[in-house]
């Protein structure tokens, strides 16, 4: 079955454009021109992947990503936020509204739906595996579960990635690039700072009962998931 995509782009041109591509790369294009119409097209069955630009009549991509991250039936759907914004604090600003990645305009279509299939490869749950633990913090990669000392916790796709890496590494440095070559993949445009946001974002959902002291910045070297001070 194709993965369904809304595209929200106010522009016409560029969303027919997009459109195209996606429809020759295999995927199920929807499209919302403005924030109505795209909170309307989120629903069952909801999109595979949201592609969200900016600037948008009745609303900021910004503020559609926080209220989407908000719903507990939507809050896991991936968001690539689409833009002419290329500052460095303009693309925190989108990841830390809820965006899984940010691709700047104008941009190539092979970029786009290779960033797309990544995020996509990457937000699918992990399985096979049995539970991890670790000072009662427990990750169940089957069920995609998180519990702290038997407290059900919330976090993103990339987020559990990330922990699921770490809690099967435990006590090895990883550097900033290796990180994105292991949880996001070699073949994935997604700059170093993308990574600090995602592990700000990790220790905040595990922080509840004191978790997130586990991972560990390591200064010069990266990020360790250790039981040890």
């Amino acid at each position: 079955m194709s993965k369904r995509v809304l595209l929200v782009e106010d522009e016409a041109p560029i969303r027919e454009m997009v459109k195209f591509v996606l429809e020759q790369s295999g995927f199920e294009a929807l499209e919302a021109e403005d924030y109505d119409v795209a909170l309307e097209q989120v629903k069952e069955p909801y999109p595979d992947l949201i592609l969200l630009d900016w600037m948008l009549p009745g609303g900021s991509g910004v503020q559609l990503a926080k209220k989407l991250k908000q719903h507990e039936h939507t809050r896991d759907i991936p968001i690539i936020m689409l833009t002419a914004r290329g500052e460095e604090d303009d693309k925190v600003r989108g990841l830390d509204a809820g965006a899984d990645d940010y691709v700047t305009k104008p941009f190539s279509p092979k970029e786009l739906v290779a960033r797309m299939k990544a995020v996509i490869r990457r937000v699918t749950p992990t399985s096979g595996d049995e539970p991890i633990e670790f000072n009662g913090l427990i990750l169940d990669p089957v069920s995609h579960r998180v519990t702290a000392n038997d407290d059900p916790l919330d976090m993103g796709p990339t987020e559990f990635k990330l922990l699921h890496f770490f809690m099967t590494h435990a006590e090895r440095v990883y550097s900033r690039e290796l990180l994105l070559d292991n949880v996001w993949g070699t073949n994935v445009y997604v700059e170093d700072r993308t990574v600090d946001v995602h592990i700000r974002r990790l220790r905040k959902a595990i922080s509840r009962h004191g978790h997130d002291a586990m991972i560990q910045t390591v200064r010069g070297a990266g990020y360790r998931f250790s039981t040890k001070v």
